[in-house]
């Protein structure tokens, strides 16, 4: 029998194929495919978004919810589907969310949007490199020309560049609408890159993605900028809520929070917050998002204080949520109706699928940052307990 994994290059998608690579995988593994190949949407819709295909993988959903939102664009309460085979984490989440509704529910700000692709241009020298630079500035209309030409939706917003050596590291920063918009942008930059090409002589060669943008992890570039969106999410819970449901004062959330901020600095760690992809993994593989930009979505910065009341405000600001509900994985069957859920499928809906995913942070990091502390008197601590009694399958 040949090694080769059969396909079809006339439709690599139909019943037939799918049945020849479920028998090839058996014959060459000897599993048996009892669950995997049992699926109930057209296998035709994967074309686009899986290559070989040969069956799903069935993930848990649960519920978390009712999720309070006050944002410009998330209005209400909205029941978040996550995708996990972590136990615990959905009770955590919509422990969380509790507290967010008895304190009147959490303001959600987009802040900005930049989606990139970061050309590297390569001079002779460092005198060229800084006379593009100019030049690359001045002729930003017709760059921008030129990128927009091959989309409808995308809009060059500004390019940064920084001249180092003998080379120009360059961000051309997009909007994408309700795409998450990679590709958009790949391609709109590669026809602007061969337009300056041929409009620039000097120009040694190019690299389309120099990993300046740091596509699917974590930088500081990405933390001061913004990749896909910047969004924040705050709150001030009154100090009752805090002791009743969560059994902390603001107090000692915020002296947990001062020493979680020193070790993160110790740490090198590009966050300060606890958990945030927990809950936007469960979010991204549920609605169809690329799970890989959690890489740069998990990217946050947490600031929180008691105030003169004595009731505690918290605020979580994440400069890298790259999230579409348009395009992509957000079409296909399963992932649409988790959307749809939520009212977040389609044109115009993304920035308020945004919100409801920096309100959704912001319950877990609640949760778990008081779970964390150990109870003097009983000696007991929530987080162990919660693994124990939920999150041990056996």
């Amino acid at each position: 029998m040949s090694n080769k994994i059969p396909r079809d290059n006339g439709n690599d998608y139909s019943e037939e194929i799918i049945a020849q690579r479920q028998r090839f995988l058996e014959e060459k593994s000897g599993a048996r495919l009892n669950h995997t190949a049992n699926y109930s949407f057209d296998p035709a819709s994967m074309d686009g978004n899986c290559e070989h295909l040969f069956g799903v993988a069935q993930v848990p959903i649960g519920v978390a919810g009712p999720l309070l939102v006050n944002g410009e664009h998330a209005q209400g309460e909205f029941y978040v589907p996550m995708a996990t085979i972590e136990g615990t984490l959905i009770a955590s989440y919509n422990r969380g969310m509790r507290v967010i509704r008895e304190s009147g529910g959490v303001t959600t700000t987009v802040c900005g949007e930049a989606m990139q692709r970061a050309p590297c241009f390569v001079f002779r020298n460092s005198r060229e490199a800084r006379d593009f630079s100019l030049w690359l500035a001045e002729h930003f209309e017709q760059i921008k020309a030129q990128a927009e030409s091959t989309t409808s939706v995308g809009r060059l917003l500004e390019i940064e560049q920084y001249v180092f050596h003998n080379f120009v590291n360059a961000r051309f920063n997009y909007s994408t609408g309700d795409a998450a918009g990679q590709n958009m942008t790949g391609r709109a930059t590669y026809v602007a890159c061969e337009w300056i090409s041929a409009q620039y002589p000097a120009l040694r060669h190019y690299l389309l993605s120099s990993n300046f943008d740091t596509e699917k992890k974590t930088s500081y570039v990405n933390s001061l900028g913004t990749r896909g969106r910047r969004v924040t999410a705050e709150l001030t819970i009154p100090r009752e809520v805090l002791t009743d449901l969560l059994r902390i004062t603001p107090e000692q959330m915020a002296y947990g929070y001062g020493i979680s901020m020193l070790s993160s600095y110790i740490a090198g760690s590009s966050s300060n917050a606890a958990h945030p992809v927990n809950g936007l993994a469960a979010l991204y593989i549920a609605t169809g998002q690329d799970a890989a930009c959690i890489g740069e979505a998990a990217q946050s910065t947490v600031y929180q204080y008691v105030t003169r009341k004595g009731d505690l405000h918290f605020s979580i600001t994440l400069p890298g949520l790259v999230m579409a509900t348009y395009g992509g994985g957000t079409g296909l069957a399963t992932q649409r109706e988790c959307l749809e859920l939520m009212d977040c499928y389609g044109q115009g809906k993304a920035y308020k699928l945004l919100e409801i995913a920096a309100g959704m942070v912001v319950a877990g990091e609640l949760s778990l940052s008081a779970a964390t502390r150990r109870d003097k008197e009983s000696g007991r601590n929530e987080w162990v307990d919660a693994h124990e009694n939920l999150g041990r399958n056996r």
